[in-house]
């Protein structure tokens, strides 16, 4: 694994105060070092149904370390039943390698 590597993870909330309340909750316990917000349009199949629904993306970046722990914690702030929680390791320059690491726990 290299230094500049990070995890980010893209979470899908219902609502922007749902999202929000759970990035805090992820930075403030060190398990994100920050979090960006998108408005999206998301289609999917639920119970037999087409849905058509506006959600909130979460960008979170943390410690490759932490991916387990996060998605722990995730599943069991979210509303809903099956939380989309989806992550990939990506590189990074290095000072925000090191940024990342120093506001997320070891």
């Amino acid at each position: 694994m290299s230094n500049n590597q990070i995890a980010m993870l893209y979470v899908t909330y219902p609502n922007r105060e749902e999202a929000e309340k759970t990035g805090q909750v992820m930075i403030k316990e060190g398990l994100a070092a920050c979090m960006n917000t998108i408005p999206v349009t998301s289609c999917y199949i639920w119970q037999g149904a087409f849905e058509k629904e506006a959600e909130i993306v979460g960008i979170f970046k943390t410690r490759p370390g932490l991916v387990q722990s996060f998605r722990e914690k995730i599943a069991h702030l979210h509303s809903y039943e099956v939380p989309c929680i989806i992550h990939w390791l990506v590189q990074v320059n290095e000072s925000y390698a090191k940024w990342v690491h120093s506001n997320t726990k070891a």
